[in-house]
């Protein structure tokens, strides 16, 4: 059976730059608070006329010239996203009429941090399976318009930012090696945005709450975080059978230093082989993976044959990952 490829990437982040020092003068926080606690640094923050879609279109551009290909080739368009242009439709069918991909069917994946790795799953399925021989798949938030920026413990996380790939059948043993899911729904109080759907629909009320905005229990997310997320490494080299000094990079979700650090340890990985933008992007939910993974390539971090890892752990609880060979 063949494996899917990721042939191209791109990635886009908006131009405005909101620094701790910024955050500083918003909420009683400071800079070396969030560095210390996340190693976040600054993040990018959405213009207010920019939607999910108009991020998402800036890194799909760059995939779709860098892949050679036209979006008229494109048959399967996927977005991961949690803060999409609107409840409905998805914020995929949006992507397709800015981009003319009019061969294309779309439609959104909701995973939170680990919807990039969902989105990649399902899509290295359809192209192995036949279904489909051309799928971009795009990772992208405006989280600060859902962030409650009165909120000290959760404003100074998230930024925005999309990041793409386009994925075509490998001829050779490059490409998609395993991609693995998990959610626990028992824990879905630790990260929820409550307001909006059916269980709390707008009212003043809601909007009184601010329920509108991203709830989140903080070290008992993070206690969870770094225990799954080790085992998911270490359980996905195992699948493998492959040893982790056998990886040529590991390019977490993009959440917590202390968390990517803790998975660096265990599998005895020296940071030079982990891919972090964090203290750039903070954490861009969906968008992470793919940002960071375009970076790798553009400066040549990735070379032909690598092994590389791609892990994420979200609200759900979701957490995914990915075995690759570039």
């Amino acid at each position: 059976m063949k494996r899917s490829r990721i042939v191209s990437t791109g990635a886009y982040v908006p131009e405005t730059i909101m620094s701790n020092s910024d955050l500083e003068k918003m909420v009683d926080t400071s800079d070396e608070w969030i560095t210390e606690r996340t190693g976040i640094k600054e993040r990018r923050i959405a213009s207010k006329e920019q939607a999910t879609s108009d991020l998402a279109y800036e890194a799909s551009k760059i995939a779709i010239e860098r892949a050679g290909i036209t979006p008229e080739d494109i048959d399967l368009i996927i977005v991961a996203t949690i803060s999409g242009d609107m409840p409905f439709p998805s914020t995929a069918c949006f992507l397709q009429e800015k981009l003319g991909a009019v061969n294309a069917a779309g439609f959104d994946v909701n995973a939170t941090c680990s919807g990039f790795l969902y989105a990649l799953h399902i899509s290295n399925g359809m192209i192995k399976s036949g279904l489909h021989k051309r799928i971009l798949v795009v990772g992208a938030e405006t989280l600060s318009k859902i962030t409650d920026w009165e909120d000290r413990t959760t404003c100074v996380i998230f930024g925005d930012g999309a990041g793409a790939v386009i994925l075509e059948p490998s001829e050779n043993d490059r490409g998609v090696i395993s991609t693995h899911i998990n959610s626990d729904g028992r824990l879905w109080e630790l990260i929820n945005l409550p307001g909006g759907g059916s269980r709390n629909p707008a009212s003043d009320e809601t909007i009184k709450n601010r329920l509108h905005y991203i709830k989140m229990k903080g070290n008992e997310t993070f206690k969870v975080a770094v225990r799954t997320l080790e085992d998911l490494a270490v359980r996905t080299l195992e699948v493998n059978n492959l040893n982790p000094s056998q990886l040529s990079l590991l390019i977490p979700h993009q959440a917590n230093m202390r968390i990517i650090q803790a998975t660096a340890d265990r599998l005895k990985l020296p940071m030079e082989k982990v891919l972090v933008n964090l203290q750039l992007y903070g954490n861009t939910s969906a968008a992470s993976i793919p940002i960071a993974l375009h970076e790798a390539v553009i400066s040549d971090k990735i070379k032909e044959g690598d092994y590389i890892l791609l892990e994420a752990f979200g609200g759900g609880l979701t957490w995914a990952s990915a075995l690759i060979k570039w």
